[in-house]
């Protein structure tokens, strides 16, 4: 039987130990834990407080880094139209030192609609600070959010080179609403096709409450442009619902795969079980969302249609790992 003195010695030399290395012993296995399960594809790589986010698979790690592209370019629109300057003037480190957006600038907008679009402008902002908390992301690209941009994504939605005067998203908030159309429905159809390929709770998690605000923010989008649905655009010819259709008919063109965009009014028989012409919200036969893969999305905002072939919002290309497999 072993003496109690010899225990309690044994006891307190541990404890000196402990206390001499300051812990560097427990922070050594840390580490070497984290060494082998990044050796096996898991990763952790958030900025967040408390310790940092929980490893996870590289194969969430991408699909959590591929939307940083569209919340991006939904932040620097949203921020720019609303406040007049973006990311840069709100928290220059979560644009990670990426260049300036092309074309960024104050939007003439109502007293109400600026309000909306200065809350979506912080939500975005919100977004980006989440995902980093979970992955490590990478910094803002290239994105072009000029009038010029955005007013060749609506001539080509109308099926012409040139538009009369040309389209401005900055020019009233009618025009703006329409530029909204445009942005954050695809980051949500994003998110509805990446959920079912999640691993991890915390990813789904995190996905989860994106999708619930990006929606959130495309109905009120289009809320207000139903309420509007008879007005004519500037002197195109065409009412506000026609031309949200156009606009969605240019994306399931551009996403090459089949319908996943509905207007603010589609033909009878095609909304909600058949029974209404009225579409204020996108959605399949069962009104569930649509999804998208990342190649859809990419082909989408590159106005390409190609997911190797960069442009529209994205002059350089999107990053992540998802987006750089398809310029390599």
């Amino acid at each position: 039987m072993v003496p109690p003195y010899t225990l309690a010695f044994f006891a307190a030399a541990v404890a000196l130990a402990a206390a001499l290395c300051g812990g560097g012993a427990v922070a050594r296995a840390q580490d070497m834990d984290n060494e082998w399960a990044r050796s096996r594809g898991f990763y952790g790589g958030g900025t967040g407080s408390g310790g940092g986010a929980a490893l996870l698979p590289q194969s969430d790690v991408d699909l959590l880094e591929f939307p940083l592209n569209l919340e991006y370019l939904e932040a620097e629109f949203f921020c720019w139209s609303a406040l007049g300057y973006g990311l840069d003037g709100i928290d220059a480190n979560l644009a990670g030192g990426g260049p300036a957006p092309i074309g960024g600038q104050t939007a003439a907008l109502t007293p109400f609609v600026r309000d909306i679009a200065t809350q979506f402008c912080y939500q975005e902002v919100g977004h980006l600070r989440a995902i980093k908390q979970n992955v490590r992301g990478f910094p803002r690209p290239l994105l072009d959010i000029s009038a010029a941009n955005f007013g060749k994504i609506v001539a080509q939605a109308m099926n012409t080179t040139t538009l009369d005067p040309p389209f401005n998203p900055y020019e009233n908030s009618l025009n703006f609403l329409l530029a909204s159309y445009i942005i954050p429905y695809v980051g949500l159809t994003g998110y509805v096709g990446a959920n079912p390929k999640l691993l991890t709770p915390q990813a789904r998690k995190l996905v989860a409450g994106l999708l619930g605000v990006e929606s959130a923010q495309d109905a009120v989008i289009r809320a207000l442009l139903y309420e509007r649905g008879l007005s004519r655009v500037a002197s195109y010819g065409v009412g506000v619902a026609e031309l949200t259709a156009h606009i969605s008919e240019l994306r399931n063109a551009l996403g090459r795969k089949g319908i996943k965009d509905e207007g603010l009014v589609v033909a009878p028989g095609q909304g909600p079980e058949g029974q209404t012409v009225g579409n204020i919200i996108a959605g399949d036969r069962f009104s569930l969302a649509y999804d998208r893969t990342p190649e859809e999305i990419l082909g989408v905002v590159y106005g390409s249609g190609d997911p190797a072939k960069a442009g529209g919002f994205f002059p350089q290309g999107a990053d992540g790992r998802i987006a750089r497999a398809y310029i390599a």
